[in-house]
């Protein structure tokens, strides 16, 4: 029987510099995963999560090629149904391209990848929200892009807004949160949707200790449940106290995948050395 929730096979990831139309097709391919949210609205969302060039595309004078940039090259591995994850490297390494690949928000130059089973991921803070609705519509309008249906959104409505701790404020619009408070909602929206992989992307390393620690026990809760976990930090003890293994990934290119402390301890080494 095949153990594999994911897949990577040679992956590459080129963007052409100072060039928006990259970028422009994300918000198409994430329209494509919607059931139900009217186009008006969705042109509205799009804005949202249309991101600039971030960290992970930063210019490496190593990565170019005249006006193009190879955010990822050749990254090849498999994760094993179960495994918790945790994917490490400097800023501008690659690690968040990489997750939006296997979120379907980017599609890879070359290469291919397949997740097996329901897909939940956490990345940029208030992606899939709308700051003129409220976070009650926003719950329902997150959880249908996830995949969610209404009646189950419906179902799991109060226990969402209780994890999140937004209950004062779930009638109030999104742009009056603070950024949080939109961590803490998205993270409940993609927790509940209870996803066979879950890929979080340094949204732990963010807000207040009370629910890092409450959001980090739920994804070991799923990990100790045999879910699929992927795990992008800076903070390393959260890598060595979740992860079951860790994989290094520096200027595009994975170099070390293994034992957590052992990875951890070589970024460690290598990030000091370059500084």
């Amino acid at each position: 029987m095949n153990d594999t929730a994911i897949h990577v096979d040679k992956v590459s990831k080129c963007f052409a510099i100072g060039n928006g139309t990259e970028y422009a097709r994300l918000t198409e391919a994430v329209a494509g995963s919607i059931k139900s949210v009217t186009r008006a609205a969705w042109r509205k969302t799009a804005s949202q999560v249309q991101p600039a060039l971030d960290a992970d595309e930063k210019a490496v004078d190593t990565r170019r090629e005249g006006n193009k940039f190879w955010a990822l090259r050749d990254i090849d591995f498999r994760v094993h149904c179960g495994e918790a994850v945790g994917i490490v490297g400097g800023n501008g390494a690659g690690k968040s391209t990489l997750l939006k690949i296997l979120s379907r928000i980017v599609s890879p130059t070359s290469g291919r990848v397949g997740v097996r089973g329901r897909v939940g991921c956490l990345l940029e803070v208030g992606t899939g929200f709308h700051p003129e609705l409220t976070g009650r519509e926003n719950v329902f309008l997150n959880g249908t892009i996830l995949g969610m249906s209404r009646r189950e959104i419906r179902r799991r409505f109060d226990e969402i807004v209780s994890f999140a701790e937004v209950e004062t404020f779930i009638d109030t619009p999104v742009k009056r949160y603070s950024n949080g408070m939109i961590i803490r909602l998205g993270f409940s929206v993609a927790a509940h949707f209870e996803p066979e992989v879950f890929i979080i992307d340094e949204v732990l390393g963010v807000g207040d200790a009370s629910f890092q620690a409450k959001s980090l026990a739920k994804a070991k809760e799923f990990r100790d449940e045999g879910r699929t976990v992927l795990l992008v930090s800076h903070y390393m003890p959260s890598v060595i106290e979740f992860a079951t293994r860790a994989i290094l990934i520096q200027e595009g290119r994975i170099v070390a995948d293994g034992d957590p402390t052992q990875i951890v301890d070589m970024h460690l080494r290598r990030d000091s050395n370059d500084h």
